[in-house]
């Protein structure tokens, strides 16, 4: 049984509703075709997801908020063959490479460590195995009914929300909602529930329960809570979890009792993880797995219990209440506007969200800012959308040419940019 914005679908009626999307789609295991798929309604998402993993097809999940072109131009980034945007006819993409028959994957994009997306392909026997270290490695939510708050496209609700949550047995409850009220509502009528959402959600929820309420359980990942943050929710959930992971390996560790902001996880079983050896000498932390070889572009140690332990994030990702935003996908949709000739997008801090996303730029002519917001959320989920942009003569670049996202991004800060008036 999964609850979908309380509507409630038994096993049955999930059973059918995924044999009807894999036959309606034409999802075929082992063809090498590739799929992207974007529903705005969360159980014909879920349907979907479901589908292509029993027939072992190769799927991209597709954020709902993305509109027609913006996931069109994501699944051929992908090198999807057909896209389906809320039906199940799909639609034929120009250009795709030639199928390639093998296991089905699912498909996620990432910025790796150099800030440019790519598209990670990872089997859907690795996910499996992903579950089940996760589930062994993992038993304290065991009897705990896990409530999803945050997009199911995504790993992180997905993976270890939904999936793992089905594998424990339990029955998922998914809540496609923004508001803060509605979900403590939701949570009080829970039994024993364990929030699967985004840090900045966790913070509103901890500053908005009436004194001496708490949450029972709730996890959190995607990027570490400041310090203030951090306070205030752990005073206010009793068991609280922690998870650290990335697009190319998964979760790569959990820590069932987070105490201490910046301590990630001990790694699951199924992963080798080299680091530093203390606070003192970090290294980069580097997972070793059936996959290869996979650098996270993160500084990390180990603790003699085993901890990972993480120091700074070498990463320009941009994380706007849980969901990374890659400004490489920003620069390209702003500069394909004409007489745009060069953009630089960076994260600004913002005290519900995070950060959000700030863009310099530069044109031939003033552009007021509002057609260049108009003009991105053509292309970009709204998340995705500059909440601030600055039109200036002239890009900063360096001497080599590229642009230095942290020399833009320091002296919009303090001041020292000349704007184009």
């Amino acid at each position: 049984m999964i609850e979908i914005d309380g509507r409630i679908l038994a096993a049955d009626e999930m059973e059918a509703l995924v044999a009807q999307v894999a036959g309606k789609a034409r999802l075929q295991g082992g063809s090498g075709e590739r799929v992207a798929a974007r529903f705005r309604d969360t159980a014909g998402s879920l349907a979907f997801i479901l589908a292509a993993r029993r027939v072992g097809a190769t799927l991209l999940p597709l954020h709902p908020a993305l509109p027609d072109d913006g996931a069109r131009r994501l699944a051929a980034r992908a090198g999807c063959h057909r896209v389906f945007l809320d039906d199940l006819d799909g639609e034929g993409l120009d250009g795709a490479p030639p199928s390639s028959p093998g296991e089905g994957h699912l498909l996620q994009m990432s910025s790796g460590t150099t800030g440019a997306p790519k598209c990670i392909a990872r089997p859907w026997s690795a996910v499996e195995r992903e579950i089940e270290s996760y589930v062994a490695a993992f038993p304290a939510p065991d009897g705990m009914n896990p409530v999803i708050a945050c997009p199911i496209t995504h790993s992180y609700g997905l993976i270890c929300g939904v999936l793992v949550g089905l594998r424990r047995g339990r029955a998922p409850i998914l809540l496609d909602t923004a508001n803060p009220k509605y979900l403590l509502r939701r949570l009080r009528e829970s039994e024993r529930p364990l929030l699967y959402t985004a840090p900045a959600m966790l913070h509103t929820l901890a500053r908005l329960m009436p004194e001496g309420e708490g949450l029972h359980a709730a996890m959190t990942s995607g990027t570490l809570l400041p310090a203030p943050w951090f306070a205030a929710i752990r005073a206010r959930v009793t068991h609280l979890f922690q998870q650290y992971g990335c697009s190319e390996t998964g979760c790569i560790a959990v820590n069932p009792d987070l105490r201490q902001a910046n301590a990630i996880g001990y790694p699951l079983p199924h992963h080798r993880v080299r680091a530093g050896t203390s606070a003192e000498a970090p290294a980069e932390i580097v997972v070793e797995g059936e996959g290869g070889t996979v650098r996270t572009g993160d500084l990390g140690y180990r603790r003699p219990d085993g901890m990972l332990v993480f120091v700074a994030r070498a990463s320009d990702t941009i994380n706007v209440s849980g969901l990374n935003v890659y400004p490489g996908e920003v620069e390209d949709v702003v500069m394909a506007m004409p007489g745009i000739t060069d953009a630089v997008a960076f994260a600004r801090a913002d005290a519900f969200a995070g950060e959000r996303v700030m863009l310099l730029f530069s044109a031939e002519a003033p552009v007021p800012p509002r057609a260049l917001q108009d003009w991105c959320r053509r292309w970009l989920a709204g998340h995705q959308v500059p909440v601030e942009t600055v039109q200036v003569p002239a890009i900063p670049r360096q001497a080599n040419g590229k642009i230095s996202r942290r020399e833009a991004a320091e002296r919009y800060r303090s001041g020292c940019l000349e704007a184009t008036a």
